[in-house]
């Protein structure tokens, strides 16, 4: 069975060239929570993971982003920023999406090909 998280917050470790780096995360897995997501914000503490989640839009988002598509075992499989006013393109293999303020996941040492892991209260579900 695939990860299943509840809405809240955790902690996200990218394990990247930088080394393991912690990063505070919230969690929106319920359909309310992921389209939600950053709208109305004016910053982010951290980063947001939607859950599941293919793909991203900035409508009515105040802050450029950046977004961060992951595969089934949190793998990234592609960054990019995006500007108030954008859809993403879905990418296939993305299961879980990232969403952080633009500049801050390089920051972190998150590039394509890094990993991540969730740890903390929002642990998967049984």
């Amino acid at each position: 069975m695939g990860r299943q998280w509840r809405d809240g917050r955790g902690a996200l470790v990218v394990h990247g060239e930088r080394g393991d780096v912690p990063v505070p995360l919230e969690i929106a897995s319920s359909y309310r929570a992921r389209t939600r997501g950053l709208l109305r914000r004016d910053s982010v503490d951290g980063a947001m993971l939607l859950t599941p989640a293919g793909g991203v839009h900035t409508f009515r988002m105040r802050i450029a982003i950046d977004v961060a598509y992951l595969d089934r075992g949190l793998n990234v499989i592609a960054v990019r920023t995006m500007k108030p006013g954008r859809l993403g393109r879905p990418r296939l293999r993305s299961r879980h999406v990232l969403e952080a303020e633009a500049g801050a996941m390089a920051e972190w040492g998150l590039v394509t090909g890094a990993r991540v892991t969730v740890t903390g209260a929002a642990r998967p579900l049984s």
